[in-house]
């Protein structure tokens, strides 16, 4: 039974791949996309307009990470590679940032809804089939859900190099913001004490009961 679960847990862990990928791709190419339109043309000019997954992959956070939180048995989590801004070119510049950091974020929270759509519309359909125990599409679509949902909140959380650290930087516009955002180049490091913290707790509580909002409809 050990080894049952073992297999199935790996089966989805290669399924939940592309799924990942896609979603940080969208992402990141949306913090790309509205730079652009907000007068910033670094991401484009370095490639990063792309919904190319490989444009957007970084070491730590789309490759390591997931392995180190499948071997560990935590969440599956992960991030991309950071899309490059200069908020100095934006017509706007506070507001500018705030729109871009926020529609990262906001594409997932789209994505997550897009897909719980098709769980709703779209038949049953029985993907494979390992030791009697069958992986169903709904199955790989509400992963989908959970990671969009999963990178909606987490990005949004008010620690650097996070999205919501540059929105919070950009509403309050203080030394204090600024000095906590010029520690975002320690940023997988606060990341990995946050994870492995307590509060993790807390954000999982929250995760679980937005995906419970999500899903109470339809079960």
């Amino acid at each position: 039974m050990e080894n049952l679960n073992v297999n199935i847990k790996f089966i989805l862990f290669l399924l939940f791949i592309p799924i990942f990928l896609i979603s940080i791709t969208i992402h990141e190419f949306s913090h790309a996309l509205f730079a652009y339109k907000m007068g910033d043309s670094t991401a484009k000019n370095v490639g990063r307009l792309s919904l190319n997954p490989l444009k957007h992959i970084d070491l730590i956070g789309t490759i390591l990470i997931p392995i180190a939180a499948f071997s560990s048995g935590i969440a599956l989590i992960g991030w991309a590679k950071p899309v490059p801004v200069n908020p100095n070119n934006f017509y706007n510049k506070r507001i500018g940032n705030a729109i871009v950091s926020f529609m990262g974020p906001f594409s997932n929270f789209l994505s997550a809804l897009f897909l719980l759509s098709l769980i709703i519309i779209l038949p049953e359909i029985q993907i494979l089939e390992i030791n009697k125990k069958v992986i169903l599409f709904s199955t790989i679509l509400k992963y989908g859900v959970y990671i969009n949902l999963f990178l909606f909140l987490f990005n949004l959380l008010p620690i650097p190099p996070l999205d919501g650290m540059h929105i919070v930087h950009s509403i309050f516009n203080s030394k204090f913001t600024e000095r906590l955002m010029s520690y975002g180049y320690l940023g997988p490091i606060i990341l990995l004490i946050f994870i492995y913290s307590p509060l993790w707790k807390y954000f999982n509580q929250l995760l679980q009961f937005v995906m419970k909002i999500f899903f109470d409809p339809i079960s």
